[in-house]
């Protein structure tokens, strides 16, 4: 755990957790002010496994921190579980695009440094959110897609059959 000093602008968040999302685990960067000396922040940075009881426990210990906003970026669909779980617990979850957050030059690249500038990022509130629909249409469109497989799936053995049939 580190003690860091900084000075803060109104319209900051207080309390913010940022989560550098990859396919097995997620890398946290907890950031809370200091319980003593005004001004101080403490920073944590952990690993979490990207199960769902691991997602869980982790939203259980950012409700107890108090943590107004958990920010997360990932790169595929690794950040769906994170992102539905967190919710589900209560928490204002915000998924960022990596291209708008990384694009610093001269920036050393680890999963931890960007767990890290990621939440100083949201604790400034200079991340803009992306578009995750509602959970209805998030089910409408799983429902289509899976549909689409099954009607490509089909069609597919059909031409298969016929080529069968053909060649016989």
């Amino acid at each position: 755990m580190e003690e860091l000093r900084e000075d803060h602008d109104d319209g900051t968040v207080a309390r913010v957790a940022a989560i550098d999302i990859a396919k097995a685990s997620g890398m946290v960067c907890l950031r809370v002010p200091h319980d003593i000396i005004d001004g101080r922040r403490i920073q944590q940075v952990r690993n979490v496994a990207s199960t769902t009881n691991a997602i869980l426990e982790l939203g259980d210990k950012l409700l107890c921190q108090g943590v107004e906003r958990v920010v997360m970026e990932a790169t595929g669909s690794y950040w769906r579980p994170f992102l539905y779980l967190l919710e589900a617990r209560g928490l204002d979850c915000r998924l960022v695009n990596a291209r708008d957050v990384k694009n610093v030059p001269g920036r050393p690249k680890t999963d931890k440094l960007d767990a890290v500038w990621l939440s100083k990022l949201a604790e400034r509130g200079m991340v803009r959110a992306s578009s995750v629909p509602p959970k209805p249409v998030r089910q409408l469109r799983d429902f289509t897609r899976t549909r689409t497989v099954f009607v490509q799936e089909h069609t597919r053995h059909k031409h298969r059959v016929d080529k069968a049939v053909q060649d016989a």
